[in-house]
């Protein structure tokens, strides 16, 4: 019995060894490339490791050698599934405490939307916000300054996400007025990071409740329709 924990043991710890291994190959490589923040998980796919990085998703070969970089899909026998971004929804569902959330009484479908204070479509959006609520849509916001961190638009929205009240701040900046400065622990930088990890190139972006991500604005009837749809979809091919 002592020899067969033994053997376990030295097995686990070899297992381990290898995966240290392995992640110190695919770090040394990407480091060379000038990629420094890096959170390596596993990968779907035997021999790949998912990579994290500040600039997006890349996936990376076990030794380091060869790397991927776009979605990665499923492919079943529905449609084919955003491997990616549902990595990505355990990142997005870690930020639900810093996010700004407009719930909707009798909520039947819960979407979370990079956002932009200077942006005319997001703008449009909020001003339908009883609208979707009274549909059962429940949005919530993360920040997504487009023109990058260190902005005065990402000051502004550190300000916003900073204050005691964060839905009346946002309220009052979407009608175009003043925002206070504000500083807190809250980090709308790694919001920001999160939305280029999605892909996103514009606000605002609306991910889904299974990591699906769609671009631009759409009206709240439409917006209702296509979550009735996608969720249709989703059951049908599962």
């Amino acid at each position: 019995m002592k020899k067969g924990l033994m053997a376990l043991s030295l097995l686990l710890a070899a297992t381990s060894s290898a995966v240290l291994a392995d992640d110190a190959a695919i770090k040394q490589t990407l480091t060379k490339l000038g990629i420094e923040k890096i959170d390596i998980q596993p990968a779907p796919v035997a021999g790949l490791k998912t990579v994290l990085t500040e600039s997006g998703v890349l996936y990376v070969t076990e030794d380091g050698k060869h790397l991927l970089q776009g979605p990665l899909y499923a492919l079943g026998g529905g449609a084919p599934v955003n491997v990616t971004n549902q990595i990505l929804k355990g990142k997005l569902d870690a930020l639900q405490d810093q996010m700004i959330v407009y719930k909707a009484a009798q909520e039947k479908h819960v979407i979370t939307v990079f956002t932009d204070i200077t942006c005319g479509y997001c703008h449009k959006l909020h001003e339908q916000m009883k609208d979707y609520n009274d549909l059962g849509i429940t949005i919530r916001y993360l920040a997504f300054p487009r023109q990058g961190l260190n902005s005065p638009t990402e000051k502004d929205m550190q300000s916003i996400w900073c204050t005691a009240n964060r839905n009346k701040a946002y309220d009052a900046a979407s009608r175009g007025e003043a925002i206070s400065p504000a500083t807190c622990k809250t980090d709308i930088g790694a919001h920001y990071e999160l939305g280029i990890q999605f892909g996103v190139q514009g606000t605002p972006a609306i991910v889904l409740e299974d990591g699906t991500v769609v671009p631009g604005y759409q009206a709240p009837k439409g917006m209702l329709a296509m979550l009735n749809a996608h969720r249709a979809a989703a059951k049908s091919g599962a």
